[in-house]
């Protein structure tokens, strides 16, 4: 099972530090989300993670990075539908619905379903899913390989995404809010708790 890690919305200046060492730990894919950033904050930040990761890392909007340096690929949602005129290459998006992950599974390389728990850094998010619902889609095999578990996905509960079928858990609240960008003198606490997760799993 693939752990994939979703950067927290906002830029902060131990970033870099922190997505290397998780990769040096076992990351599996890196998504780089910054919803409306401006696009020379997302350069900066992948200037300063080594090349060597770059392959691992897929871009959420500012689309014409994946060429300039030699991302993994592209992801869609609702603020970026479409994939950009004559592209080619990785395509992931998010599904919202079991329906959906059914009709949109086949044409992308993965997708995200969400929310499989209630969600950590938006509360107000629950669940879209009854753990019937899942298993049932499991049994079905909508929930295979290329469908990643993401929404509360954290320690306690990511077992029961391995349970249910899913070819990856997608962490992103559970993760960030172990470190606090202002206060914190290292992010060792991040690391160590990335690290119990990827034991997890195995």
């Amino acid at each position: 099972m693939k752990l994939i890690v979703v950067t927290a919305p906002t830029f902060f200046i131990e970033e870099d530090q922190i997505i290397t060492a998780l990769f040096e730990e076992g990351l599996d894919i890196l998504h780089l989300r910054k919803p409306e950033s401006q696009i020379s904050y997302a350069e900066r930040l992948l200037t300063l993670i080594p090349e060597k990761h770059h392959r691992r890392i897929v871009i959420h909007e500012h689309f014409s990075l994946k060429e300039e340096f030699g991302l993994m690929g592209i992801h869609l949602n609702s603020h970026c539908p479409q994939e950009p005129q004559n592209y080619s290459g990785h395509i992931s998006c998010t599904c919202h619905s079991i329906e959906e992950v059914k009709d949109k599974k086949s044409f992308y390389d993965y997708v995200f379903m969400s929310p499989v728990f209630n969600c950590i850094t938006r509360r107000e998010i629950p669940s879209g899913y009854s753990p019937e619902q899942l298993r049932q889609a499991g049994k079905d095999k909508v929930i295979d390989s290329r469908v990643m578990a993401l929404g509360g996905v954290a320690l306690n509960n990511i077992l029961e995404i391995k349970n249910y079928g899913f070819g990856g858990a997608v962490i992103m609240g559970d993760l960030w809010n172990k470190f606090n960008a202002c206060t914190d003198r290292d992010y060792l606490r991040i690391i160590r708790h990335f690290a119990q997760l990827k034991n997890m799993i195995g």
